[in-house]
């Protein structure tokens, strides 16, 4: 078997192709009917212009591309979602479509309706606006200011991400060529604060080493820009006295805290640190002269339109925090002269990049509809390159994901130190039927209800043959990268399949399993009868799961299509991810797997799970026998073999570890004064049996 998969990942590596678009000038205009005409597909970029007759002008109104042009960024299944996206001239979404996709919970799970109205969101919302996913209930998206908010699918977290990146990324490679957008990275690429760093300076060092930008603008300046316009000579004030000052301005980023701290009162600085949220940044400035930031119409907590931000050409958006603080000297921060403005770590604002200030000034001519004529001064503000750090080039946007979901990686990774802690200590842990019972009892709830109900945690064959989808097309595995859970989860069995095999994750950490042999204990409470079947016969049903392993990882090199239907046979989908609400026929699949359990043990798991089937060949690579076992099991003992719900003790007494799902009870009788026939035979005897560390079978 290990020859076999080496021959596929070899196979992988030669057979190439990526996807390409499907869509012609044709297909196009069924989708874009009259007034719209279609051109010709662009020859140096995968697009299609859509125009429209105004008068007796042909005006563009959009460029129309499909985002696997662009971006093949592969999906669970280890295919790319296929978009067709229209990007009017502004930057703006006139519409997306969902052309092609092979997520598993959209295809049989949820259906494909949830995808189609996460998309449906993206019209009307611009690249040039901070777009996030959350989960929650709203049917459109909602907006903040320059940022937007669009509803996720709470089954489909990381999915909806991935597809989110897809447009994103696509939309701005289009954009940058034909939009002349320079500005749009990727939110996760951005350079961030180095935590912890501080240096100590003085209001001298500040301005010393450009930590404090200063701009001071004279009455003459600002009617030097006016001249030439109808806003000339407007200003009689600055007229009079044309050297005077119009604006001195300072500017800070005390979000930095070798700039805040010393910059503000240490109160100040707490409770500045108290407001800003993780990813914040805050900009204190400060200024004099006849030009206020805030005019006497200023509503406190809002945007300033005097002072406005921009970064690579899109707008950063900026409140006022409307805060109670005072500068070091003690001097308070108020909003005749000093403000604070918050920009929220959405806004995506990189560090590494230059701030692009303009003071907005303007002019009126008239009393009752006066004219109105604008002038803007940019000044730039920097943040020097030892106070934050650099991502690498491969950080993409899942680096959030894994943010937004430390608290649940942190349980779980608590949980899995405990599990590994326990099957270490193996001895103490099933010296004690009953502790063992509750202790096991008690994992098997937390797998059920956190990892697979709560975190959707729930390993699948479908991580496998994505897997070897994304290998056959020669892409990335960053996707898999999405689901922080499975990540998490695969490295965990990834390391145990050395010490313990397959069982670790079969018999401790599959939700599935979990709620299997939950609903098994429940039926031998209520005295359900229960089907052993015939030591020859389990045996031939247990070589149906490797059957349908080979099936479906077959079908990955001829038909994604096939793929997605073989892999039906796992309930996991509909009892886990879904948590049974589907169509009926697979709650009535998985219903029936579940309720078979409770009369033959684990009956899908040892019979038809061709994810465990995967797992018993990667469990080849367990360097230990690390089941205890004495020299009267199987000659002439057979307690434990009888006692294996599993089925998984040969007549002789070993162990079939490929079938051993690490239940541990023969491992508890071999530890009982009670159960374990050698052990009552020498009590009786009156030989002492000393407590000692678990042997490990040759």
């Amino acid at each position: 078997m290990r020859r076999l998969l080496t021959a596929w990942l070899l196979l992988c590596s030669v057979l190439g192709g990526a996807h390409a678009g499907v869509m012609t000038q044709e297909s196009l205009a069924k989708r874009f009917p009259s007034p719209f005409i279609v051109g010709q597909k662009d020859s140096e970029l995968a697009v299609w212009p859509v125009m429209k007759q105004n008068a007796t002008a042909t005006e563009l109104v959009a460029y129309v591309f499909e985002s696997v042009d662009f971006v093949a960024l592969p999906g669970f299944s280890g295919i790319p979602v296929n978009l067709l996206i229209a990007l009017d001239p502004k930057g703006n979404f006139m519409d997306v479509q969902v052309l092609s996709h092979h997520e598993p919970v959209f295809l049989e799970g949820l259906g494909p309706q949830p995808l189609f109205n996460f998309v449906s969101q993206y019209k009307g919302l611009s690249l040039t606006q901070n777009i996030t996913i959350e989960t929650g209930t709203r049917k459109t998206a909602k907006m903040d200011g320059n940022n937007v908010r669009i509803d996720g699918v709470s089954k489909a977290t990381a999915s909806v991400r991935i597809i989110n990146q897809t447009l994103l990324a696509s939309s701005l490679a289009v954009a940058r060529k034909k939009l002349g957008f320079s500005g749009g990275h990727d939110p996760d690429q951005i350079a961030r604060l180095k935590p912890g760093l501080f240096e100590k300076h003085s209001s001298a060092d500040l301005f010393g080493n450009n930590l404090i930008t200063h701009v001071s603008l004279a009455n003459r300046e600002i009617e030097k820009a006016y001249v030439g316009s109808a806003g000339e000579g407007l200003d009689p004030e600055g007229s009079a006295a044309p050297d005077a000052v119009f604006i001195d301005l300072y500017s800070a980023m005390v979000s930095v805290p070798s700039i805040g701290r010393n910059l503000l009162d240490a109160e100040s600085w707490d409770k500045l640190a108290w407001r800003l949220e993780k990813g914040d940044h805050a900009i204190l400035v400060m200024w004099g002269g006849r030009f206020s930031i805030t005019p006497e119409d200023f509503i406190p907590g809002t945007s300033p339109e005097r002072l406005t931000l921009k970064q690579g050409g899109l707008p950063i958006e900026m409140r006022d925090l409307d805060i109670d603080m005072h500068l070091a000297d003690g001097t308070p921060v108020n909003p005749e002269h000093i403000k604070v403005f918050r920009i929220i770590g959405q806004t995506g604002l990189d560090l590494s990049k230059p701030l692009n200030f303009s003071l907005n000034t303007k002019r009126e001519k008239g009393m009752v509809y006066p004219e109105i004529f604008r002038q803007s001064f940019p000044f730039q503000l920097d943040v020097p390159e030892r106070f934050y750090d650099v991502p690498a080039g491969d950080n993409k946007t899942w680096v959030s994901i894994w943010q937004q979901r430390a608290g649940e990686l942190a349980i779980l990774g608590t949980a899995l130190l405990i599990l590994t802690v326990l099957l270490v200590q193996q001895r103490w842990l099933t010296a004690n039927a009953r502790r063992f019972t509750i202790i096991r009892v008690g994992f098997l709830l937390f797998t059920l209800f956190f990892i697979g109900w709560y975190a959707q945690g729930q390993l699948s064959i479908v991580n496998m043959t994505g897997f070897l989808q994304t290998l056959k097309e020669g892409r990335s595995l960053s996707f898999f990268l999405y689901d922080p859970m499975t990540v998490t989860l695969w490295a965990f069995v990834a390391v145990t399949f050395f010490i313990w095999g397959r069982a670790t994750f079969c018999g401790w950490l599959c939700p599935f399993g979990a709620m299997q042999e939950l609903i098994s204990r429940l039926a031998k409470v209520l005295r359900v009868p229960q089907i052993r079947l015939r030591t020859a016969t389990d045996a031939r049903l247990k070589k149906i799961k490797y059957v349908l392993l080979a099936a479906i990882i077959g079908s990955v090199f001829f038909s994604a299509q096939i793929t997605d239907m073989l892999v039906e046979i796992e309930p996991f989908k509909t009892g886990i991810t879904l948590v049974f609400i589907r169509a009926w026929p697979f709650v009535l699949y998985a219903g029936g797997l579940v309720a078979m359990s409770a009369v033959t043990y684990k009956f899908f798991c040892r019979y038809l799970c061709p994810f465990g089937a995967g797992l018993a060949v990667l469990g080849k690579l367990r360097l230990f026998k690390w089941l205890p076992r004495r020299a009267e099991c199987g000659t002439p003992c057979q307690t434990c073999r009888h006692r294996c719900d599993y089925q998984a003790i040969k007549p002789d007494g070993a162990i079939a570890y490929d079938e051993c799902f690490q239940c541990m009870d023969c491992v508890v009788i071999y530890h009982s004064d009670q159960q374990c026939a050698p052990r009552i035979m020498q009590i009786k005897r009156g030989v002492t049996i000393p407590i000692r560390a678990v042997p490990v079978e040759a």
